[in-house]
């Protein structure tokens, strides 16, 4: 499976941005896809993630401001981001599991989003 991410972009404080994730693979409603991301000289950290059925999951940072979705027909991931701060400035990487997998095995190469404060 190759993932390709795409949407990051410069930024205003409070506002938003939309980025996709186009999957290589016609099965990737098979595939838990989730959104990662790297701040300058922190470490990966996991942002959410969205089941093969929609469920979502999100870590504290993006709750209420971040939604995933997914259209499997489209074989498209996306992460809309709202009211971002400085503070979301990474590196967003989507990335794929199977279900029962414990690692994400399918990454995307990165998108940069730039929050200027």
């Amino acid at each position: 499976v190759q993932l390709q991410a795409s949407g990051g972009g410069l930024v205003e404080t409070g506002g938003s941005l939309r980025l996709s994730c186009a999957a290589s693979t016609r099965t990737f409603g098979d595939y838990i896809m989730g959104w990662f991301r790297q701040a300058p000289g922190k470490e990966r950290e996991f942002v959410g993630s969205i089941s093969r059925s929609g469920d979502e999951y999100y870590v504290d940072s993006g709750k209420g401001r971040f939604t995933i979705s997914r259209d499997n027909a489209k074989n498209m991931g996306y992460l809309r981001m709202n009211s971002l701060k400085p503070e979301d400035t990474a590196i967003y990487y989507c990335a794929a599991r199977i279900p029962g997998a414990v690692n994400y095995d399918y990454w995307g190469q990165g998108t940069l989003v730039t929050v200027s404060s």
